[in-house]
């Protein structure tokens, strides 16, 4: 009896779950319909671990892959690159040509040019390390919907982290989105709009 009851309790608990799960995506999608507008994105220019970094300089057959971080972000940021450096490997040469990596740091107090190289040195020679001062990057991450903000962390040696949204954004030399991708910590989803972006192109 005792048995039973576990498992129904179980089976009223997935189904809980499953309801959860159910009515967030009706809500998601009425987001989408009703009140979701999507970034516009536009143009970027910004000082970079390889000089002035612009989108407009990009081949018309280019794309930027866009990371927005930081070099002491502890975990998404890393992971978000390996994601890049990965997806690169899968691609053949004509296309890895196509794609231009880029972490563009939302930490300008730390992250200056120097610290940038370092840190991009470890993903590999094509990846772009750019920032800005805090009027450029409120800018343009108003325009690519991205959320950041400094958070205090008291008497740790580190002073303050920044939490930040962590979507990759496949853009072109006019700025425009052309995929905006889910934070993943494996290739798989950038790969795929990769592909699709090259395919429609």
């Amino acid at each position: 009896m005792s048995k039973m009851n576990r498992g129904q309790r179980l089976g009223i608990a997935l189904g809980a779950v499953a309801l959860v799960v159910v009515l967030t995506l009706i809500w998601l999608q009425q987001q989408d319909e009703d009140g979701y507008e999507a970034p516009s994105g536009g143009p970027i220019t910004l000082a970079s671990t390889q000089g002035e970094f612009s989108l407009s300089d990009l081949e018309d057959n280019q794309v930027a892959v866009l990371a927005f971080g930081y070099t002491n972000c502890p975990d998404v940021c890393p992971l978000s690159l390996s994601v890049m450096r990965q997806t690169l490997a899968h691609l053949d040469e004509g296309e890895r040509e196509r794609v231009v990596p880029v972490m563009i740091s939302v930490d300008p107090e730390r992250d200056d040019i120097e610290r940038l190289k370092e840190y991009m040195g470890f993903f590999g020679p094509d990846f772009v390390g750019a920032t800005g001062s805090q009027e450029q990057l409120e800018d343009i991450t108003e325009r690519y919907g991205v959320f950041w903000r400094k958070v205090d962390t008291g008497d740790s040696a580190m002073g303050y982290t920044v939490d930040h949204s962590a979507s990759l954004f496949i853009v072109d030399n006019e700025g425009d989105i052309l995929k905006q991708v889910v934070y993943s910590p494996v290739p798989q989803a950038l790969t795929s709009a990769l592909e699709q972006v090259f395919s429609e192109s």
